[in-house]
């Protein structure tokens, strides 16, 4: 949303500021602690299979710790560091100023986003995957109308954008927050014992930090991309940033898959249930099959008007349109990646799924993009 009403009520270097190098670098450092969380849903589903009250509580009140702890110092890095590292990937002068602003303001939310992420990980973790979707879903409604309201209406431009994520960001903590400090369940929040457990914080980091550096390590290539990208310029930067925005969409589903695999795994694994836990990996590829066929073939039919939902401008739509044409397609390749390194992971394996995910996908990818393109501006 922020992206669709700042490129049609700002232009098209606004458009470039909120998507491009700044979706990036906030993927870099949110990615992360994202895979942590994934970690902490795996700790506490195989707990929770298993039956083991006292380290469900142990568990979640660790992996609260380190949501907070990670928001605090992810915040001071972003807003710090927010410049420089918009400068090292070559983002267009006409760009910067609106970027540097969109990152520092968005960084401010890093907290409540990561108590968010946390909160559903530990509600996914014992089968409740509904009230993390009612809180997204009240957030997106908040930074819907907050962004017309601060950019349409007062005229904010990118700064209203920012603030309208943060202001969402902190209705979904609260949201979420409020259901795990409710008394009389196993995942039940005590403010007082909240602090780091140290064989849960280290069975969270061991099975989170290898998801999310193999998350990351999709986008150090993407910054690789990204750097190269914006030295064709505005029009580039946007028509990408639409572009990205709209496979945006994919991937967020095909996560969903992975997220669905995620608790189903680890419980079964938890509970011994071997025999069910494979029945669910087969069913989990072929619905993230026929939906990633569906969404491929939807994409290159209407790539123009999806694109126009971001931009009016006909040359971002025209250059948007050959990218979607060119890698949609070929979403069904990414399945098996997604949903075996998920089942793999989510059984406590973490480190192969990693290996495997930088060799075979993001070496290859950056050694393609800096044999294949220009290193300086044409």
């Amino acid at each position: 949303m922020d992206a669709i009403i700042v490129g049609n009520y700002v232009g098209t270097a606004a458009l470039g500021a909120v998507g491009g190098s700044t979706a990036i670098i906030i993927s870099f450092l949110v990615n992360l602690f994202v895979g942590v969380s994934s970690g902490a849903t795996v700790v506490i589903a195989q707990h929770y299979g298993a039956r083991q009250g006292e380290d469900v509580y142990e568990a979640v009140h660790t992996a609260v710790a380190l949501a907070l702890a990670a928001g605090a110092v992810i915040t001071a890095a972003g807003i710090r560091f927010s410049g420089p590292a918009l400068r090292l990937m070559d983002t267009p002068e006409e760009v910067m100023d609106y970027a540097v602003v969109y990152l520092r303001v968005y960084f401010c939310g890093t907290a409540a986003s990561f108590l968010y992420n946390i909160g559903a990980s530990i509600l996914r973790a014992v089968g409740d995957t509904r009230r993390p979707l009612w809180f997204l879903m009240a957030a997106c409604l908040t930074n819907i109308v907050l962004d017309l309201f601060f950019v349409a209406v007062l005229g904010l431009s990118v700064f209203g954008a920012a603030l309208a994520t943060v202001l969402s960001q902190v209705v979904s903590a609260v949201l979420v927050a409020l259901s795990l400090l409710r008394p009389g369940s196993v995942y039940s929040v005590s403010p007082r014992e909240v602090r780091f457990h140290r064989e849960k914080l280290l069975a969270i980091l061991r099975i989170g930090l290898p998801a999310g550096i193999q998350s990351n390590m999709y986008t150090v290539s993407n910054m690789v991309l990204q750097s190269r990208l914006n030295l064709f310029g505005t029009v580039t930067v946007a028509a990408y940033t639409a572009f990205e925005k709209i496979d945006g969409f994919y991937w967020m589903i095909s996560s969903a898959f992975g997220v669905s695999i995620t608790t189903f795994v680890s419980q079964n694994f938890g509970a011994g249930k071997y025999q069910r836990l494979r029945q669910g990996v087969r069913a989990c590829l072929a619905l993230t099959a026929g939906v990633s066929l569906g969404i491929s073939l939807v994409y290159c039919l209407a790539a123009p008007v999806l694109l126009r939902l971001f931009s009016p401008d006909g040359a971002v739509i025209a250059l948007g349109t050959h990218m979607m044409w060119y890698i949609s397609p070929f979403y069904l390749l990414f399945v098996c990646i997604e949903i075996f390194s998920g089942a793999a992971r989510r059984a406590g394996d973490a480190l192969k799924p990693m290996l495997l995910t930088c060799g075979g996908v993001c070496v290859l990818r950056v050694v393609w993009v800096l044999v294949g393109s220009p290193a300086t501006r044409p």
